[in-house]
């Protein structure tokens, strides 16, 4: 038997989920011979999910089913009972709703022996559904193979709170007393990433596609991580930071302490803040207290080490704020890329400011930046007509540093959202418009090149120096604009356009060419207008 078979137990974990589980434990099993074993873990199911799993593993003896007598309400006691359970050396995990991609334990395995690594980590794909669209998660911590002697040589591994790309010493978790967070903790992967990072493994990272992340927005049942329209769920998750931060400091980790600090603030604060237009006003309100009391608990260092970062700056209006307030602006800058749009205010020194209301919230760090990493505020407006749509495009001044840079052209390109692949680009150039302000562009888009989905609007600036910055660009128009329009086509006959506004405020584009996608929509209009 060669050294790597027969080395790794997956554990599967699942509630309910009759529908996905076999897929996960099949993924699993079809990893080969380098998996000892795959426990499944059913967490008091009533859907059938036990039953479909004991008749799996009565003819597949490396499938062992551990039935808990009561539901945990959340992911970590199953995972724990998974770790209890395991008999071969090296332990990783899956949901019930996810797949292991071919290959995938080879890889983790091959890397674990060769480099002595207690923990080893690969690359996770989040995966839409249906559409199938494939977005890298952390890329850049896994671009290339690395071995770490201790996380703290790269503090970038705490934005990486999943589990279940990674690979496990069972002995180095066990003799650690490393483990999940019992009962219904939402967000326990924070936790149990955190205490593994304290407890200093030897860290190899690779390349390759280890796991793949369905992210079905359709589900009856959504995903913690996509269920974030109630409270609670901003409240279980600025709570599992917090316990995560304090696991780092009491092990001595200052840098992954404010590594952990940094992540909240560059990805999971930009998250929600991008969202709260769309939420009720006692949300907002609970939402705003709860952050500037988590917010509170940061060092001065947590929020000016890089002032710049869009996070950041969220983070010191809402300590400056009682209250909800600026959304829409706040909205913008949470994009990505961020946007600062109008007004810019200053103080009666000439200082930057956010607001005239909030004058202690300064922006003087825009002053020294460079342009290329400005967050430069674009309009943008579509107005679909027969042959070709007019795109006018506007870009504001920023204190002065847009114009010091020289704006010249911008290149415009519109994005497949769920394929991926890019129309046709063209370069306008940018001109002075003395009226309003700033600098201004039009030119016409051939939405017939670009065919049916939805796209987004792709913008790169040019500067006189040489220099680039890529944009997105915030949808104006009223509501005669942003709705749909059926207008001649020589190629499609028909084409059906919907300029839109994202949740973040940028400009997008729904396309349907032909008579059939105009005959769906009024079909669906009929519909909602008959009882």
């Amino acid at each position: 038997m060669k050294p790597q078979h027969a080395q790794v137990c997956v554990v599967v974990i699942g509630y309910n989920d009759a529908a996905h589980v076999t897929d996960a434990v099949r993924s699993a099993l079809a990893q080969g011979p380098a998996v000892r074993e795959v426990v499944a873990v059913d967490d008091r199911s009533t859907d059938g999910s036990a039953r479909l799993l004991d008749r799996l593993a009565a003819g597949e003896p490396r499938l062992r089913v551990v039935h808990r007598g009561e539901n945990s309400g959340g992911c970590g006691s199953p995972r724990n009972d998974g770790i209890d359970a395991a008999t071969a050396p090296y332990v990783m995990f899956l949901d019930s709703d996810d797949v292991l991609p071919p290959g995938a334990v080879d890889a983790l395995l091959g890397a674990a022996l060769e480099r002595r690594a207690e923990v080893t980590a690969g690359l996770c794909v989040r995966r839409e559904l249906p559409s199938g669209r494939e977005t890298p998660w952390q890329r850049a911590l896994y671009a290339e193979p690395a071995l770490l002697a201790h996380p703290s040589r790269r503090p970038r591994l705490v934005h990486d709170t999943l589990c279940v790309n990674k690979l496990y010493r069972t002995d180095f978790l066990r003799g650690h007393r490393v483990r999940f967070p019992e009962g219904r903790h939402p967000y326990e992967d924070f936790v149990f990433t955190a205490r593994v990072l304290a407890a200093g493994p030897r860290v190899a990272l690779i390349p390759d596609t280890v796991y793949v992340w369905h992210v079905r927005r359709g589900a009856a049942r959504l995903s913690i991580s996509l269920d974030r329209a109630d409270i609670d769920n901003w409240r279980a998750r600025t709570e599992a930071g917090r316990t995560a931060h304090a696991i780092l400091l009491d092990a001595g980790e200052k840098r992954l302490a404010r590594a952990a600090r940094a992540r909240f603030l560059d990805h999971e604060l930009r998250l929600y803040a991008r969202e709260l237009e769309l939420r009720t006003p006692a949300y907002r309100r609970a939402w705003w207290d709860l952050t500037r009391a988590h917010l509170t608990s940061f060092d001065a260092a947590d929020l000016t080490v890089d002032p710049t970062a869009p996070g950041r700056l969220i983070a010191r209006v809402v300590l400056a704020a009682p209250g909800p307030r600026d959304l829409p602006r706040l909205k913008e800058l949470a994009a990505r890329p961020a946007r600062l749009r109008p007004p810019y205010a200053r103080a009666a020194d000439g200082t930057p400011v956010w607001s005239h209301d909030l004058p202690q919230v300064t922006l003087d760090h825009l002053l020294l930046r460079p342009a290329r990493v400005l967050p430069a505020a674009v309009d943008a407006e579509l107005r679909p007509r027969a042959r070709a749509a007019l795109l006018r495009l506007r870009l504001h001044d920023l204190y002065g540093r847009i114009a010091q840079a020289g704006p010249d052209s911008a290149d415009v390109a519109f994005s497949h959202r769920v394929e991926g692949r890019t129309g046709p680009s063209l370069r306008v150039a940018l001109a002075p418009d003395p009226g309003r302000g700033g600098w201004s562009a039009e030119t016409p888009v051939d939405l017939s090149a670009l065919g049916h989905g939805t796209w987004d609007l792709r913008l790169r600036l040019h500067f006189r120096d040489g220099t680039h910055r890529d944009v997105s660009a915030h949808a104006v128009g009223g509501p005669g604009l942003l709705r749909r329009h059926a207008v001649p086509d020589s190629r499609h006959g028909v084409l059906l356009v919907q300029p839109y506004r994202t949740h973040a405020g940028s400009l997008a584009l729904r396309l349907a060419p032909g008579w059939r996608g105009v005959t769906e929509v009024a079909r669906r209009r009929l519909a909602r207008l008959l009882p």
